[in-house]
């Protein structure tokens, strides 16, 4: 139930699962008749004929974007070591965002100053086309203990993944499916780390 459940049946979808179901309100909702699955998100963020320069160029802008919620979340607890959770948690995606530059410098060498390269980055945008801040308001009454907090990280970074896995069927561009497998790859290294971090935190 909850997040977990959440970040579970879209690792499945992912991965090609055809009929993955997730109960809202959890296994309590249960009625014994067939569930509906969730809406898609993120699927019109992207036209699905981007270029391997375009792809990196939005993933970086969700990285960024989540890292500004970790950052913002930190102002809106009292709890020192949720606070530190969320900081770490920054940290992370400031790793992603280094790497995803690195990777966008190895197709385009014309651009090798990052503040040269955010420039490039449209918006910062959240999961499912929202911004930072709607997305601290929907969620920061959950952000109250460190469990929930990572169960929120592990859902985005399957999410995530589930999008990028998705958008490289879309595409028809063998070295953006090359980019995005990348990317893929590297949201799934997140989620080992958060796994890391829930395993530590119990």
């Amino acid at each position: 139930m909850g997040g977990r459940s959440r970040a579970a049946a879209q690792l499945l979808s992912g991965q090609g699962f055809s009929e993955v179901y997730n109960l809202k309100g959890g296994i309590k909702e249960w009625q014994g008749l067939k569930a509906a699955g969730p809406i898609e998100m993120g699927m019109t963020l992207l036209r699905g004929d981007e270029t391997p320069e375009e792809i990196i160029v939005f993933a970086y802008g969700m990285e960024a974007g989540l890292r500004d919620f970790y950052q913002v979340m930190t102002h809106h607890t009292s709890d020192k070591k949720v606070a530190e959770i969320f900081t770490k948690l920054a940290g992370i995606e400031e790793i992603h965002k280094n790497k995803l530059f690195q990777l966008y410098g190895h197709l385009n060498s014309s651009i090798s100053d990052m503040t040269a390269f955010e420039e490039k980055v449209v918006k910062k945008v959240m999961e499912g086309g929202g911004s930072v801040e709607e997305f601290v308001n929907q969620n920061k009454d959950m952000m109250k203990t460190i469990p929930n907090v990572l169960e929120l990280a592990m859902s985005m970074e399957t999410q995530s993944l589930d999008l990028y896995l998705r958008y490289s069927e879309r595409s028809s561009d063998p070295e953006t499916k090359k980019v995005l497998f990348e990317i893929a790859e590297e949201e799934k290294s997140h989620l080992a780390t958060l796994g890391q971090l829930m395993n530590e935190s119990l």
